[in-house]
């Protein structure tokens, strides 16, 4: 079955990949020089939502921009259509998806309403008047369109993230901005660029500019508009590795567990997330050093054991914070082990409407009795990729390993028009001897001796760069 849904496309997926594709063309070259064709692919979305109940909203904020009349609401009604498109589609592959896996998603829960009362109307407005100059840089960049982009116009954003990173309650969208800004400013001026990233820009300006509407619904778990949202719920149990994706930036390692949540209500897939910074110069198994201040939870992921939990907060969307005061380390667990037994009867969680789109699905499986090459598996009824370009340097895993893999437990993926498999744990033969490799088996420091010679080297920068900065500190 899973071969079957892997190999297959949800009624309708197509065509809306095809609306966004119309409308990222149109950004790319900007609202303000609409031809025939992209005003065409602009009015189709008319046609594609006519029986929802942004039908009327719909046409009338296409009406206008076709006809040159570009403000703050025809473009949020733009970028909702955009992200109900690709919400549209990831739940569409998540349903075929769990139904191969028959895997039980429990439901997002329903985003509060906005305060109501004097009180909630001067939040709305509070924080509708400081994200005002988010939404004219982004009303700016959508009329000029990628290709516009010059250094004025990519530093344009910068006093809104300024402003809207003195509150706490904005700081998602300060992020969101200042990244993008400094894509755009790395980027300018654009014109000259061979290549432009257009499904990323537009993914970051469509989110961007919802959250930046005043009293937007708060998603559980996070302030938006000064108002709080609930923090999730505490939970006790036994925390089960299946393994960790690692995510390595110039100025960042931030490590992605996923795992089996035991508690006495049942067995939930879960992730859990550390992360910190860290400079160039230090990559690859000299990044785990960054980690040093999470013990508990590099322990289990080299050692391979389980690690209890007492009290610590589960997320709606289904994000562990981790509290290492609140994990002590448990018994051995064999990751392999847990996912044949265990992530078969695992209750999956729904993504946030907001963050959902086809490249955020990372579904934990366990593969086995497949045919291995370094770019696909032969699952007996059909092929799925292998993503090799994404096995970490600091990790074990290497192309060779999963070309020879029996089993593996990874992250099913869906990018570029098609599912494929991310590794993070492997079983495989060398030599003629069974051997098993992880993406965390190298958190405590690595086990390959020219690993372990390189990562010694790094590490001493490490310790030199601390002791300074401790130097500074004290100063």
């Amino acid at each position: 079955m899973l071969a079957d849904a892997l190999r297959a496309r949800p009624p309708g997926l197509d065509e809306a990949f095809a609306l966004v594709d119309g409308l990222d063309d149109a950004l790319v070259h900007g609202l303000a020089r609409l031809d025939d064709d992209r005003a065409a692919a602009l009015d189709a979305l008319v046609g594609a939502f006519s029986a929802t109940p942004l039908a009327d909203r719909v046409t009338e904020a296409i009406g206008k921009i076709i006809s040159g009349t570009v403000t703050d609401e025809h473009l949020a009604v733009l970028a909702g259509c955009r992200l109900a498109l690709l919400g549209a589609a990831h739940d569409a592959l998540l349903t075929d998806l769990d139904a191969a896996l028959t895997r039980t998603r429990e439901p997002h829960p329903a985003a509060p309403a906005p305060a109501g009362g004097a009180a909630g109307s001067m939040a709305s407005a509070g924080g509708g008047q400081l994200s005002a100059g988010s939404r004219s840089w982004l009303r700016e960049l959508a009329i000029a369109g990628w290709r516009g982009v010059d250094h004025e116009l990519a530093a344009g954003g910068s006093p809104a993230v300024q402003a809207l990173l003195g509150e706490p309650s904005r700081r998602r969208l300060a992020v969101l901005l200042d990244g993008f800004a400094a894509e755009l400013r790395a980027a300018a001026p654009v014109a000259t660029l061979p290549r432009v990233p257009v499904r990323r820009w537009a993914d970051l300006w469509s989110r961007a500019l919802i959250l930046a509407q005043a009293g937007r619904p708060a998603e559980p778990g996070s302030p938006v508009d000064g108002r709080p949202a609930g923090s999730g719920t505490l939970v006790d149990g036994r925390l089960l590795i299946l393994g960790a994706d690692l995510h390595e930036h110039p100025t960042v390692f931030r490590c992605q567990v996923h795992g089996l949540l035991e508690t006495a209500g049942g067995v939930r897939l879960v992730r859990t997330s550390v992360a910190a910074a860290k400079v160039d110069t230090i990559s690859g198994a000299a990044a785990w050093r960054m980690l040093s201040a999470f013990p508990i939870l590099l322990a289990g992921l080299a050692e391979h054991r389980c690690l209890e939990v007492a009290r610590m907060t589960l997320t709606a969307g289904g994000d562990l914070i981790w509290d290492e005061t609140r994990a002590s380390a448990g018994e051995p667990a064999d990751p392999f082990v847990s996912a044949r037994v265990l992530l078969a009867g695992a209750v999956a969680t729904s993504t946030a409407p907001l963050d959902r789109h086809p490249s955020v699905i990372a579904e934990p499986v366990l593969l086995e009795g497949y045919t291995a090459t370094a770019e696909a598996f032969d699952l007996g009824g059909g092929t799925v990729a292998v993503e090799t370009d994404r096995l970490p340097a600091a990790g074990p895993l290497t192309p060779e390993l999963v070309a020879g893999s029996t089993a593996c437990i990874g992250l099913l993926r869906f990018d570029g028009g098609r599912w494929a498999v991310q590794p993070i744990a492997v079983r495989s033969t060398v030599r003629k001897k069974a051997v098993t490799a992880h993406t965390g088996d190298w958190a405590l420091g690595p086990t390959d001796a020219k690993a372990a010679k390189t990562e010694a080297v790094a590490g001493t920068a490490v310790d030199v760069l601390r002791e300074r900065a401790g130097r500074l500190l004290r100063k």
